[in-house]
């Protein structure tokens, strides 16, 4: 291993602001910077060779969002010529490629660029990166005034966890793995590992190439009849030309997405609520599915436990299962032979070649980049005193100063789009350290007493959802003792709110949480107003985050800008009494929970 060796610290590279990843969240926080405040010195670093993140390596047969594409996308960039309700890959990408030629970002992200380590350096108020080029195996420095990472969720595929394949003769590929020129899979015997997302859309894509296709099934999932349909040409024009068209599409589809989320509280409406959207996902499974695969396919856990499959459509996935070269399997599996999966009976499915739809290591935040933080802290260190993987806002770190997750832990959400907990996170980042981009201070910094509450306030909050019902679900990290008993279960991917609620709190920061430069900030002690008047004033800034979430509203429009840059006394006033009012959204609307 290589290190260019640099003599001097004047001689090693420096940007104002540092991004690791060029994904959607990496490229909304260089359009958001130059919104903002106008800045354009920030340097992004990519293990990949383009940009684009998961929707640069997803690229297998069907591959394709399951999110409505007028809310797959940023509220200041709306695209209103989406081809499809739920886009394809190819177009998402091509999307995130428009936006960030448009913002000039390309020229400021270094491919083939792994991060390897990031190290906090007191003296300087820097970060220094670690990073190791790919392409000729040497590691370079660089540092930066700001960190944001931002490799999201799912960066490391997992490996197939089944003895012997490493003796399979013939060809394995991943999901996320996919080759650019494809896989011939013409008169070929396929087995497909793996029955989520990814695997319902992988099927009906790719069954009428193969001799037979085999898909082994390891858990249940509730599948919801198709929503996808072509935005037809007409719909595209009216989208474009129409003043407010585009907008009013996503704030309609803003607000039946988000309704979704009534299915996660562990309430009688809620139960309610699932009964009746379970009740249509097995309606359309058993009406679609053979009948003899019933027990395999439908859940015996509730709805919103796991995230929901919507199937696709002509063909979708569950008709599929008539076709008479498909097989589906539950039976376990012994090991990898030359020629193919012998399963535990003994018997071998033949195969030619292995697809793997079996998911990413999830709750590996960071794709395994070593971070040291004040006094040498790591950040596994910090996670594991704090009990997993968390974050205060879910982005920031006490001891970790000027440094922002961006899609973090407990910002998925299991029912709208990422990429408004994306825009949150950005947005609430960009508003925290304007003190320091005015020079007023040198560092930004949670306090760890308001870190170590906020954590529990989420983890609390989390166990009284459907989350925590008992099925197996990637949202969960379980540890499990020597002797096989789960001492704890932690979940550090969910965000157990709205979307409006997060867009709440990260539009008016707790000042009295944050330590600048070494000062603590102080804040006016104002008169408490009552239950009343604090439900109201919740009531009217979630009624705006409303339209700021659906980009009816651009959030730095004159009223958006008028609100958040207020009087200090009102400022002060909405922090004090509902900037933890509205947190807790459950079946009956907003339920409020005020510390």
């Amino acid at each position: 291993m290589g290190t260019k060796v640099t003599t001097t610290d004047d001689a090693i590279p420096y940007s104002q602001f540092a991004c690791i990843g060029a994904g959607f969240s990496a490229i909304g926080l260089g359009a958001q910077l130059q919104r903002w405040y106008g800045i354009t010195d920030i340097r992004f670093f990519d293990r990949y060779s383009d940009l684009g993140g998961t929707w640069l390596v997803n690229r297998y047969p069907g591959c394709a969002c399951d999110v409505p594409s007028a809310l797959y996308s940023f509220s200041f960039e709306q695209n209103a010529n989406w081809t499809r309700v739920l886009a394809t890959a190819d177009e998402i990408w091509a999307y995130q490629r428009a936006v960030a030629d448009k913002y000039d970002l390309v020229r400021r992200m270094t491919f083939n660029a792994s991060v390897e380590r990031c190290e906090w350096i007191e003296a300087t108020s820097r970060w220094r990166l670690h990073v190791r080029d790919t392409a000729t195996n040497t590691v370079f420095l660089h540092e930066c005034q700001f960190l944001l990472p931002a490799t999201g969720y799912f960066s490391a595929p997992r490996d197939l966890d089944v003895p012997g394949a490493s003796t399979f003769q013939g060809s394995v590929v991943h999901s996320a793995r996919w080759p650019a020129g494809g896989v011939d899979l013409t008169g070929k015997r396929v087995v497909l590992f793996g029955n989520g997302c990814t695997g319902a859309q992988i099927v009906p894509a790719i069954l009428h190439e193969t001799k037979h296709l085999t898909q082994i099934v390891r858990s249940k999932h509730w599948i919801m009849p198709p929503v996808d349909s072509q935005i037809t040409a007409p719909v595209r024009f009216l989208l474009n030309y129409v003043p407010g068209a585009a907008a009013l599409q996503r704030f309609v589809i803003y607000c039946v997405v988000e309704n979704g989320f009534r299915a996660f509280g562990m309430t009688k409406r809620a139960a309610r609520f699932r009964k009746g959207v379970k009740d249509i996902s097995e309606t359309y499974m058993r009406t679609a599915a053979p009948a003899k695969y019933h027990d395999m396919l439908i859940p015996d856990f509730e709805i919103g436990c796991k995230r929901r499959i919507y199937d696709s459509t002509l063909p979708g996935y569950l008709p599929s299962l008539h076709a008479d070269n498909m097989t589906l399997t539950d039976e376990a599996v012994a090991e990898i032979v030359p020629g193919g999966v012998r399963m535990a009976s003994g018997d071998v499915v033949e195969a030619d070649v292995i697809i793997l739809a079996n998911g990413f290591k999830t709750n590996n935040y960071l794709g395994g980049v070593e971070v040291i933080g004040r006094n040498g802290e790591t950040l596994q260190q910090h996670w594991d005193a704090m009990g997993g993987p968390a974050a205060y806002n879910c982005t920031a770190l006490s001891g970790f100063p000027n440094l922002f997750m961006l899609t973090g832990p407990n910002t998925a959400t299991g029912h709208t789009s990422v990429l408004l907990a994306a825009e949150n996170t950005i947005n609430y980042a960009l508003r925290i350290i304007k003190p320091v981009l005015e020079g007023k201070a040198r560092t930004a910094t949670v306090d760890h007493a308001a870190e170590e509450g906020y954590v529990r306030c989420v983890q609390g909050a989390l166990r009284q959802t459907v989350w925590f019902t008992g099925c197996q679900s990637w949202y969960l990290k379980r540890d499990v003792s020597a002797d096989g008993r789960t001492t704890r279960v932690w979940n550090g991917t969910s965000y157990p709110y709205s979307q409006q609620a997060f867009w709440y709190q990260s539009l008016f920061p707790v000042w009295r949480d944050w330590t600048f430069g070494g000062e603590r900030t102080t804040s006016t002690i104002v008169k408490r107003s009552s239950g009343v008047s604090r439900l109201l004033a919740g009531l009217l800034v979630g009624a705006l985050g409303l339209l700021l979430l659906s980009g009816w509203i651009n959030p730095r429009s004159a009223l958006a800008v008028t609100i958040a840059s207020s009087s200090s006394a009102l400022r002060n006033w909405v922090q004090e009494h509902v900037s933890r009012a509205i947190q807790v959204v459950y079946s009956a609307g907003l339920k409020l929970k005020v510390n």
